[in-house]
């Protein structure tokens, strides 16, 4: 390669160049810089004889710049002969690398056009993927992705050229073979059919749902049909889908066989598609006659639920046990097993210690990284990765979760965590990023870019949107971060409106106002002993005013006011014993205050 400076009128577009056929390029980002001071960077030209054009040279990488130049020559601003690198002659490998090497720089062209130079460089240059993917900075993947369009009719290439099908659509269709490419012509050219697109593609092709090889529990050696690779997605999916559900099953059953042996009272395999809903069911050890259900969706997943009994179920041993009960002692503590609080209130509590622990843990990034780290070795109902949205049925606990300071303050710290992101303080920091399918890559580079400190903060709000609530984890959370729930939470219409047992209520009067009130008061209406409290609690109708109260229920760790069933304390009862020996964290903001001894009333301000 040689430098020399060539006049514009012995310049012409190469065909090597990736944009000779298309129309004047836009060059309004460089005009002004040639205007004044011409072209500085050289155009890489060749010999123009290569091309049938002798004693001309033919641009190779550098139109935009020529033509930019010979606007200001259009114009009567000229600054002489435009300064050029000329290749060797015949070295066409050379000047189509150039060409895309500065496309690519500049502005990615089409995916189609990637794939004609490419093509070129491989089947009349001897290119390999391997050099390919050093000499323009691209992994081996982008370059077979780009590649896998070469198995498209040039029809179907010509329609994503121009618009009329998504990029989704034409990266499924990779995976079609010629015939099955020409019936999908077919269903788009008919007008009284309609052609799949999208993700629709790949189910088409396969037969109906698409099953992932994720999705199998058994050894993939035990399928005898055909797994077809999809490049795009990184992942195989079955061909034959009747005989991934043979191997399938037979999976499943053997792993039903293995809880039998192990155990359990029963195995309920769900019908294919329903859903387990914790809530319609109760947590029951497998010493108690806890049942394992086995939940099977239509993709193939399969997710084994250990330690179950329905809600009829779980009432009918209950009665069966208060009935063997011999004295009165165990009839009484049979009784007691109603639990404490309703199912709605029990569903204010939850919601409510998840958003004050998350709301802590956004605190201590270091904390999250080490629940982040557990989760993804033992997993969790939520880790899919799904976002836990405190939403309820019952508008008025909604609308109390997202009026809460906890809620607020988590939500501040997200959206600084949104905005070190570069995403819309709208969208949601878990699954999606800016919608694009290159989402995940471009969140990829904006977390290089951050400091240590920085991602951690990402982290832990991360953690804190997949947390999830009711679970034991809150309850381990919060204990561990002594989390103050006077600051993050107050008693509002919401909860007091959930508070219907006379026990509870006096209970809760009796911690407010102490024992001689609530002993006045007990045979008093829950009403008008929750009135008692609200009035403490404000400091009106001459009652002493009780600063920063929380109930039993919402303190970490979690507490109750009866023997009676409490989920809450069951859960923290279940994972304590794994704390006791556990450093305490290195900082800590926010500190519980001493608690309260039974029977007796919080501070009452002056």
């Amino acid at each position: 390669m040689k430098l020399a400076n060539i006049d514009a009128g012995k310049l012409f577009v190469s065909k090597t160049n990736m944009r000779h056929a298309e129309k004047n390029p836009d060059v309004s980002d460089i005009l002004p810089s040639i205007r004044e001071r011409g072209v500085i960077v050289p155009l890489v030209v060749r010999p123009g004889d290569l091309e049938g054009r002798p004693d001309m040279f033919g641009i190779v990488a550098g139109r935009r710049r020529a033509h930019a130049s010979g606007i200001a020559l259009a114009e009567g601003i000229y600054h002489g002969p435009l300064p050029c690198a000329i290749l060797e002659e015949g070295d066409d490998a050379a000047a189509l690398e150039a060409s895309l090497i500065e496309n690519i720089q500049r502005l990615d062209p089409d995916e189609v056009s990637q794939w004609e130079t490419l093509t070129r460089l491989i089947q009349k240059e001897g290119r390999t993927v391997e050099q390919i993917g050093q000499t323009f900075g691209l992994t081996e993947l982008h370059v077979r992705r780009v590649l896998a369009l070469g198995n498209l009719l040039p029809r179907i290439r010509g329609l994503y050229r121009k618009g009329e099908i998504d990029v989704a659509t034409i990266r499924h269709l990779t995976l079609a073979s010629k015939a099955q490419q020409k019936d999908w012509l077919a269903l788009l050219d008919d007008p009284e059919q309609r052609a799949p697109t999208g993700a629709r593609v790949k189910a088409w092709l396969l037969g109906g749902e698409s099953i992932s090889v994720k999705a199998a529990i058994f050894p993939l050696g035990d399928y005898g049909g055909k797994i077809v690779g999809d490049l795009f997605e990184q992942d195989g999916f079955f061909a034959d889908a009747e005989q991934f559900w043979a191997a399938q099953n037979e999976a499943i059953a053997a792993k039903r066989d293995a809880y039998i042996e192990a155990g359990w009272a029963d195995v309920e395999i769900m019908e294919p598609g329903s859903h387990f809903y914790s809530y319609e069911h109760e947590m029951t050890p497998k010493a108690k006659g806890g049942k394992v259900y086995i939940s099977i969706r239509q993709n193939g997943e399969v997710e084994a639920h250990e330690g179950w009994l329905s809600g009829k179920d779980a009432r009918k041993a209950r009665s069966a046990e208060a009935k063997a009960a011999t004295t009165e002692a165990d009839r009484q503590a049979a009784q007691n097993a109603r639990p404490e609080t309703t199912g709605l209130l029990q569903t204010y509590i939850d919601l409510h210690r998840h958003a004050a622990a998350r709301a802590v843990l956004a605190d201590h990034p270091s904390v999250a990284l080490r629940l982040m780290v557990a989760h993804a070795i033992t997993g969790s109902p939520l880790w899919s990765v799904k976002v836990e949205k405190p939403f309820c049925r019952n508008e008025a606990i909604t609308e109390s979760v997202e009026a809460s300071a906890a809620e607020a303050r988590f939500d501040e710290k997200r959206r600084a965590v949104l905005k070190l992101l570069d995403f819309s303080p709208e969208e949601p920091t878990v699954a999606g990023g800016n919608g694009k399918s290159e989402g995940t890559a471009a969140v990829f580079a904006r977390l290089l870019a951050l400091s240590a400190p920085d991602v951690l903060a990402v982290l832990a709000i991360v953690m804190g949107e997949t947390m999830e609530a009711g679970s034991a984890v809150v309850e381990a959370v919060g204990s561990y971060l002594k989390v103050e729930m006077a600051s993050l939470w107050t008693p509002d219409d919401a909860f007091f409106s959930l508070v219907r047992d006379r026990q509870m209520a006096n209970a809760m009067l009796r911690e407010v106002a102490g024992k001689k009130v609530a002993d006045g008061n007990l045979t008093e209406k829950v009403k008008t002993q929750k009135g008692i409290i609200r009035d403490h609690l404000a400091g009106a109708n001459q009652r002493p005013k009780v600063e920063r109260w929380v109930p039993k229920w919402l303190r970490f760790p979690a507490a109750s006011y009866t023997a009676r069933p409490f989920p809450t304390l069951a859960a923290w009862k279940k994972v304590e014993r794994h704390f006791k020996a556990v450093p305490a964290p290195l900082t800590v903001e926010i500190v519980q205050p001493e608690p309260v001894a039974p029977g007796e009333p919080y501070a009452i301000a002056a």
